[in-house]
């Protein structure tokens, strides 16, 4: 699967970009560079075993192992303190994002409740798209009696393009189901 999307850029998506936007070295044609999965878990200062389910729900969409995200400072209010486990992360590169991204864009999107598409304007001003989910139920690779409490999660598509039009086009043309 992961081969049909990199096809799809290389045969179709690149030399549309270098058409449209009429690029002078093949240099200049943006491409995803990254995924980055990010799962925040507030619950994780009372129950430590929360993290182990989040780490292992998103091995399992990622395909990949994921790292826990710690506490940079102390905050008195949210009773965290510096270098607590409040988080897991995983960033994707090569084959796996290829196939992470196939399988978001054609399987766990349209399964989300009432879905119209993606918000066309999430882009950071520099190419770049995060999108959030409400619950990990939607990808495909996830039982749903298995689950322990359904979490969100963060997922931010970094590419090489200088402009979000260029960047918005990119997925577009990769399969990106953008709201009309």
């Amino acid at each position: 699967m992961a081969a049909r999307l990199n096809d799809l850029y290389k045969n179709e998506v690149a030399p549309a970009l270098m058409k449209k936007f009429e690029y002078k070295s093949v240099m200049q044609i943006p491409k995803i560079d990254k995924v980055v999965i990010n799962v925040g878990a507030g619950e994780a200062k009372e129950n430590a075993k929360a993290i182990d389910s989040i780490m292992s729900d998103i091995e399992l969409i990622a395909g990949q192992k994921p790292v826990p995200t710690f506490a940079k400072k102390s905050v008195a209010n949210f009773k965290v303190r510096e270098g607590m486990k409040i988080g897991v992360k995983v960033t994707l590169r090569g084959a796996q994002m290829y196939e992470f991204l196939d399988r978001l864009f054609n399987f766990a999107l349209p399964r989300v409740r009432d879905f119209k598409g993606i918000n066309p304007d999430a882009f950071d001003g520099r190419g770049n798209y995060s999108l959030g989910l409400k619950e990990q139920l939607i990808f495909p690779e996830i039982e749903y009696d298995k689950v322990d409490k359904i979490r969100g999660m963060d997922i931010a598509i970094v590419t090489t393009a200088q402009t979000d039009a260029e960047a918005k086009e990119l997925l577009a043309l990769m399969g990106a189901p953008f709201a009309k």
